[in-house]
């Protein structure tokens, strides 16, 4: 992985055989990000996504190998215990069309995957929120 910023922005090529998830933590920490935006665009060629159901306040994920094409990568980069917390969903689309997405738990860059990371100033820390299941948005914490 190389990066490089201009202003508020972070451009990020992800290298063959990088997991990208585990690359973007990585720039979060070494730039101290504690709130953005992300999206990208590339190829992977392992990948796992999941759906929440919030009936049972789980994820069911599931597993993908082959050639895809990254049709949207998005999401946030922000905190939680202090730490950078990512919440990204990705899209990828196979050889016949046929698009799966989800809840971005692991995808390994089969090409390359080229990232923009928007900093915006301030910092949003989560919290875990037991009636949903999830990590939620604490306004009311501060993430300084």
């Amino acid at each position: 992985m190389e990066y490089k910023r201009l202003d508020d922005t972070l451009f990020v090529r992800i290298d063959r055989g990088e997991e990208i998830l585990e690359q973007v933590r990585e720039v979060a920490r070494k730039e101290n990000i504690r709130l953005a935006s992300v999206q990208a665009l590339g190829a992977v060629g392992s990948f796992t996504v999941g759906v929440f159901r919030t009936e049972e306040k789980k994820y069911v994920a599931n597993d993908f190998s082959g050639n895809f094409e990254i049709v949207s990568l998005t999401g946030t980069i922000d905190r939680m215990d202090g730490n950078p917390y990512c919440h990204l969903h990705m899209s990828a689309g196979n050889e016949k069309g046929e698009v799966f997405g989800g809840h971005l738990n692991r995808a390994v860059v089969s090409a390359t995957c080229e990232m923009v990371i928007r900093t915006i100033d301030g910092g949003i820390e989560r919290s875990f929120d037991g009636q949903t299941g999830l990590n939620l948005w604490d306004f009311g914490k501060n993430a300084d």
